[in-house]
């Protein structure tokens, strides 16, 4: 039987192609997401994979959707937490409601999701988990305290997972991209991504497949021994 990869935020940008990636490599994807209907039902139909609305950052919506899938599925092997939003200021004109809004969606998603799921992969005795975090969770940016500090979470929460769910044949690792060439990077202005890019050694953006083909890896059977680490995947913009 296949196996069964969840991918939250997983119908555009980092999350379409990862979704894309697992599903073309025979694993059973489902593919949640919460806003843009009209894009996510581009995306099933054109991939053929399932996708789910739910809003990851409320912890009841998630229990449900998960036991929908799981009553479906039998089972979720594969956790890629990708949800995430932005919601820039500096700290000192961010309104509670910024800050509020980026950790319930970026930080408190993955206890949503990872502790709804924990268990069954303990009882399996094998699961994977990816956190897709970001640089800027490593190196910090301007006008992202509030982005910042849930993707440097990200790290934290991911070692103590595995050093407690190893023994039960469960990896956790993050992935820490740069600047992707997504809609969200292709929405800065042109001249400050042109300066954005003349900092990147690569002198490119990167390509979400790029992160994708780590998941893919991740995720297999070959990366058992690979527990608690991160990756790095930012052309040589933070080297850590």
């Amino acid at each position: 039987m296949n196996k069964v990869a969840l991918v939250t935020g997983g119908t555009r940008g980092i999350g379409e192609s990862i979704s894309k990636l697992l599903n073309e490599n025979n694993y059973t994807v489902i593919a949640s997401y919460n806003s843009n209907d009209e894009a996510a039902q581009k995306f099933a139909s054109k991939n053929e994979i399932e996708i789910k609305k739910w809003d990851v950052s409320s912890y009841e919506e998630t229990k449900i959707a998960i036991e929908k899938l799981k009553s479906k599925y039998g089972q979720i092997d594969i956790l890629v937490n990708n949800a995430g939003i932005t919601k820039d200021a500096p700290l000192h004109k961010m309104k509670k409601e910024k800050w509020d809004a980026v950790i319930n969606v970026n930080l408190n998603s993955i206890f949503n999701l990872t502790s709804n799921v924990i268990n069954d992969m303990r009882d399996n005795g094998f699961g994977r988990i990816i956190h897709i975090s970001s640089v800027n969770g490593q190196k910090g940016q301007f006008g992202q305290t509030n982005y910042s500090a849930t993707k440097a979470a990200m790290e934290g929460f991911s070692k103590s997972l595995a050093l407690e769910s190893a023994s039960k044949g469960i990896t956790s690792n993050v992935i820490s991209p740069g600047y992707i060439n997504t809609e969200m990077v292709a929405a800065i202005r042109e001249d400050i991504l042109s300066s954005i890019i003349e900092t990147i050694p690569a002198k490119r953006l990167g390509e979400s497949n790029e992160i994708a083909e780590m998941v893919l890896y991740l995720v297999s059977e070959k990366a058992g021994y690979i527990n608690g680490a991160t990756f790095s995947i930012n052309g040589g913009l933070y080297m850590d």
